[in-house]
């Protein structure tokens, strides 16, 4: 979820960071009646690309009257994208936004100085039995775009490019590769994608962006003559041109990267910033709690509770 209930990730400064190909075993964490595994930030990498924190949310089921509730919570510096395979979310926001999304689709909401928001699961789906499974990230707001207005883009599935060729699909989720520009507005150069493979399939990367990564959500993959289980997110060396190949039951895969932002960042709770300053004020904006005149405000649909600053 885009709820961070780590304060600090204990992210690696530029200087620990290597450029040969990393392997990451997600962590798992526990937000409150649900767990989630998570890629980013890692011991051994901070980002891949601006893509700052990526979350595996489920698969889950749930009962009659259960489901998801991340009460508002605020967010400055980044922007975040969910993308589901199964189950729905409503998100509000303090922009006014109230939008359902659904599997394929894209909730794509810019932080940017500040914007607060919740995700549940719809009243009308409580009703019974439901499902969840999909990945939130978190992409680093260039300098340029840290302090922009907040803004919130939502892109059904059928207006995303589709690649479909011998034994794959691709939905293009954000930014640009393969020939194919995704339609939500970025603020640095990036790709992110969905990547459905056949038994055997082969699959090449981009070669066209600096840092590149791939996560397998289901099946297994083979590299270079070694395979790669469902739940590992592999990053490559820059320039080398990688192909992938779906293992004998087939693969899901997550592929995400782009250009490096100039310089490290900082996180704290929900928080991303290039300055400890920006974060030390965003956190006593959110403690103060002047939700009419203050940075932030709650959503109009969802005012009745809040996360609160951790202590």
């Amino acid at each position: 979820m885009s709820w961070n209930p780590s304060l600090d990730p204990h992210c690696p400064s530029p200087d620990t960071m290597d450029s040969i190909e990393t392997v990451i075993v997600p962590r798992a964490r526990d937000i409150g009646d649900f767990e989630v595994r998570r890629a980013l930030p890692a011991s051994a990498r901070q980002m891949v690309g601006p893509f700052i924190f990526f979350d595996q949310m489920g698969p889950a089921e749930f009962i009659t009257n259960q489901g998801i509730d991340v009460r508002p919570h605020p967010h400055i510096g980044l922007a975040t994208v969910t993308y589901l395979y199964q189950g729905e979310f409503q998100h509000r926001d303090s922009l006014g936004t109230d939008q359902m999304i659904y599997p394929g689709a894209v909730n794509w909401m810019i932080a940017g100085n500040g914007v607060t928001h919740s995700e549940r699961t719809s009243a009308e789906t409580r009703q019974g039995p439901s499902s969840l499974f999909g990945i939130q990230t978190w992409v680093a707001l260039p300098d340029h775009a840290e302090e922009v207005d907040a803004g919130f883009e939502h892109h059904p599935k059928e207006t995303l490019p589709i690649l479909k060729s011998e034994g794959k699909t691709v939905r293009l989720i954000l930014g640009t590769a393969w020939g194919e520009t995704a339609p939500v507005k970025t603020f640095s150069e990036m790709f992110y994608a969905d990547a459905i493979l056949q038994a055997g399939t082969r699959l090449p990367l981009p070669d066209d962006h600096e840092d590149r990564g791939l996560y397998i959500t289901q099946g297994s993959v083979i590299i270079a003559g070694q395979t790669f289980e469902a739940g590992q997110m592999m990053v490559f060396r820059p320039g080398d041109r990688i192909t992938v190949k779906a293992g004998p039951s087939g693969a899901r895969l997550m592929l995400l990267g782009g250009e490096t932002l100039n310089g490290p960042r900082h996180i704290w709770w929900n928080f991303v910033a290039s300055s400890r300053e920006k974060i030390d004020a965003a956190k006593e904006a959110w403690a103060t709690g002047d939700w009419e005149h203050g940075r932030f405000q709650l959503p109009e649909n969802d005012r009745d509770e809040f996360i609160p600053l951790p202590g």
